[in-house]
């Protein structure tokens, strides 16, 4: 199939970006890895294309402090090759492989993968582990939105009419910390039946609801488990039923409990 007809425009700067998503239908255009599909399939219909894809303001990161501020644009690969990211946010950096295959991960971007809010996406869950802060702009500013309120549901954020996705922020590792990622799926690249980030004593699931799901650590792992059961409800997918991959959470949950008590 075929996208519809829609129209293009490139603005030079994020407040000529600002002023094109006033206009009615007009959605945001980034690395595209997500939307270029869904318009090619006719879930999606937009007006109006609004590519940010070169906006200087929306790239590089920086370290401040505690907090290490990524750029909505920087890319998958990016991500996979920063020292700075391995060294401050190990845990972001363990998940990046995980995304799709090269070629996606050369185009797409952590603000479209956050913006998307796809519940089996890996960014979501780590950002909620981490409990980072997620950072969006409109023309009268930017403001800040912990992680943990920022994912609504099923392809939907806090996002606002108007409002570009411009940063995220990690707060930097300490010495301490313990985090693993890990995810199950049919073949590498592929969609995981269920995933999850965890960092010292927080467990949060993708693909076991319509957004990342918390599990709250406890004392000893089998007290974990029962918060576990209590908390999941996955849904059922084309090849798995909600037992299955409730069944399979438990397990990830016992190899990252294993790794975080490990590692000291």
């Amino acid at each position: 199939m075929k996208a519809p007809a829609f129209g293009y425009a490139r603005p030079a700067s994020l407040a000529a970006a600002f002023e094109l998503l006033r206009h009615p239908g007009a959605k945001i255009l980034a690395g595209g890895q997500s939307l270029i599909p869904t318009l090619n399939m006719r879930l999606s219909s937009p007006d109006l294309l609004v590519d940010i894809g070169r906006l200087s303001e929306l790239k590089g990161n920086s370290l401040r402090q505690d907090v290490l501020r990524i750029a909505a644009l920087t890319t998958h690969a990016e991500l996979e090759q920063s020292a700075q990211v391995k060294k401050h946010v190990p845990l972001l950096a363990e998940a990046v492989p995980h995304v799709a295959h090269a070629a996606i991960r050369n185009r797409g971007t952590i603000g479209g993968s956050l913006a998307l809010a796809d519940p089996a996406a890996e960014y979501p869950a780590v950002a909620v582990a981490l409990e980072a802060t997620i950072c969006v702009a409109a023309g009268s500013g930017e403001r800040r939105v912990p992680a943990s309120q920022f994912f609504k549901g099923l392809f939907e954020t806090d996002l606002k009419p108007g409002e570009i996705l411009t940063a995220v922020e990690f707060p930097v590792a300490k010495g301490a910390d313990r985090s693993a990622f890990l995810e199950l799926t049919r073949r590498h690249g592929d969609y995981a039946i269920v995933g999850l980030a965890a960092h010292n004593g927080r467990f949060v699931y993708l693909g076991a609801g319509d957004r990342p799901i918390l599990v709250e650590g406890a004392a000893s792992l089998e007290s974990t488990k029962v918060n576990l059961k209590r908390t999941l409800k996955p849904p059922a997918d084309l090849y798995n039923s909600s037992a299955t991959k409730l069944h399979l959470a438990g397990v990830l949950l016992e190899r990252a409990w294993n790794r975080l008590t490990t590692s000291h």
